[in-house]
């Protein structure tokens, strides 16, 4: 799937976006707003970002769990052949630190996530702080083209800013605004 990106400076753009969206098989859960005017998304029921696709949990939760398995299996590897626990240990011990390490940083990265500001939307932060509604579609490939020709056509104020996959990896780039006159970056 991809995920399209627009701005818009409209809350009425915005719902009828939503509905012409929705008019043409979009669901609910494939579009929503990123704005600072939670209320007025909530009173023309247009579905709000979550607080979770407002922050990077995800890719640092997924970055964490490579670091904690990087070490996890450092530290296994030491316990193996340094024996600190004796002649014999029993092979529960080696799963056990490496499922607590990995698992711990897995926990650590999701942490400093929540206080991350979600990278492939934190380019469009100034544009919200400023007012704007950044509007983000997630279409299968297919659908991408016709999303983008129904948004030219009907809704022009709404201006296309980029787009991206919706797999979210751990060590990939945020999304690259399209340049677009009278949009600043």
């Amino acid at each position: 799937m991809r995920k399209l990106y627009y701005l818009t400076d409209n809350m009425i753009s915005v719902e009828q976006v939503s509905k012409d969206l929705h008019d043409h098989g979009i669901t609910y859960w494939n579009f929503c707003v990123h704005s600072k005017d939670e209320v007025g998304l909530h009173k023309r029921r247009v579905h709000s970002a979550s607080y979770l696709q407002q922050r990077d949990v995800i890719r640092h939760g997924e970055r964490g769990a490579i670091i904690g398995l990087v070490i996890a299996t450092l530290t296994v590897l030491y316990v193996m052949f340094a024996k600190p626990f004796g002649g014999e240990t029993h092979a529960l011990v080696y799963i056990a630190i490496f499922g607590f390490i990995t698992m711990f940083g897995a926990w650590a990265g999701g942490l400093h996530g929540l206080a991350t500001e979600n990278q492939s939307i934190a380019k469009f932060h100034d544009d919200v702080v400023a007012g704007k509604h950044l509007l983000m579609i997630d279409v299968r490939k297919e659908q991408e083209e016709n999303v983008k020709q129904l948004m030219q056509i009907n809704h022009p104020e709404a201006i296309f800013q980029g787009s991206e996959s919706t797999l979210i990896t751990p060590f990939s780039s945020p999304v690259k605004r399209v340049n677009n006159p009278g949009i600043t970056a």
